[in-house]
């Protein structure tokens, strides 16, 4: 292979098999001669000041923040946005993400890896604690954090997140020691994820983390394997009875209003009928004393008119005829209802043509 060198002429460089690209050397020479050294050093080195203050440029994101230091030491924070600083050797900025939730897993890790599923795998020393009742259990929580003071979560603390995750260990340990394995297992799951909770934000406060526990959610509650069955039935038989005094109290609060109604109801209905019985009282009571200042008015004209009042009440339902004596005269022909009357049939007796009895009667219709 024919190798051509570089070559120049007319004022440029010519690259073999490449289009001319002239550069005008002489002219450069001339004015850098005219120039001086002096002016050239001063150029560069202004070029050089220029790309250095601009490396002091930098961004920050809306969900972060900038911790600037001079030096290593903390100087101040900038917000999210276009910001400068001066550049390094003197100035340094960290960005920190505030606005993530981070995660740490207690008792248990979980394991990605490329083109698998995600492993859960315990890490007994972590998991196993003693509960108040002197029982050792399985525990594994998520702790949920985030970052509020960059300042803080930068220099306070070595490695804050590895701080976080031993008082959380040991936040949990001092939570289940106050309670026992049953309570942790059914009922009292909430209120130890609440006393580890507030216990952690306690020492992260304490250590000046910068770091704020969002929440903190108990995975498991287990008894160790060996023993794990015999515990589940035992949970099972105390769900089994909160359900059925549950279901006994729901039962009561459902007949217990209803007997209060029902009672309520006999002992109106008791008043009720008293105060009917009082105002019957009272109006026959009226009306009697009515009836006798009527009375000793007129003793005869009101002794007739009850009369025929009681009369007309008693035979209201009868049938009543109207006799005028003067047409028919004064005797009235008195009718008997001889057709509605049942003839009484006495039994009739057959003769026996073989005996005649001489004192038989014969009964005929």
């Amino acid at each position: 292979m024919n190798r051509q060198p570089w070559s120049s002429g007319g004022g440029g460089f010519k690259m073999p098999n490449m289009p001319n690209i002239n550069i005008p050397w002489e002219g450069i020479r001339r004015k850098l001669g005219r120039m001086g050294m002096g002016k050239l050093i001063g150029l560069i080195a202004g070029i050089v000041v220029v790309v250095w203050l601009a490396t002091g440029l930098y961004i920050v994101a809306p969900h972060e923040a900038g911790v600037v230091k001079q030096f290593g030491k903390f100087v101040g924070q900038t917000d999210p946005g276009l910001n400068w600083h001066i550049p390094f050797p003197i100035q340094t900025v960290d960005i920190v993400n505030v606005d993530v939730v981070r995660r740490a897993e207690i008792g248990f890790r979980t394991i990605e890896e490329p083109g698998r599923p995600p492993e859960h795998r315990a890490v007994p020393k972590e998991a196993l604690m003693l509960t108040g009742g002197e029982n050792i259990a399985h525990v594994e929580l998520v702790v949920l954090y985030r970052v509020i003071n960059p300042a803080d979560f930068l220099f306070n603390v070595r490695d804050p997140e590895k701080a976080l995750h031993s008082a959380a260990e040991v936040a949990i340990r001092t939570a289940m020691g106050y309670k026992l394995i049953d309570y942790a297992m059914t009922v009292g799951r909430p209120t130890i994820a609440e006393m580890t909770r507030s216990f952690l934000q306690e020492m992260m406060d304490t250590y000046q983390t910068g770091l704020y526990v969002t929440d903190v959610k108990l995975q498991v509650v287990d008894p160790p394997e060996e023993v794990k069955d015999a515990f589940h039935e035992v949970v099972r038989a105390l769900e089994d009875r909160t359900r059925i005094v549950m279901m006994a109290k729901g039962y009561a609060e459902k007949i217990v209003p209803e007997a209060r109604g029902e009672a309520k109801k006999v002992v109106l209905d008791a008043e009720a009928y008293k105060t009917q019985r009082i105002l019957l009282a009272q109006g026959d009571t009226a009306r009697f004393i009515k009836l006798l200042e009527e009375y000793q008015k007129a003793r005869d004209v009101t002794r007739t008119r009850l009369h025929l009042e009681t009369a007309e009440r008693v035979l209201a339902g009868t049938d009543k005829f109207i006799i005028d004596g003067g047409t028919g005269g004064g005797n009235v022909v008195q009718l008997l209802p001889l057709k509605d009357l049942i003839a009484i049939e006495r039994p009739v007796v057959e003769e026996d043509p073989g005996e005649e009895d001489p004192g038989a009667e014969v009964v005929t219709r």
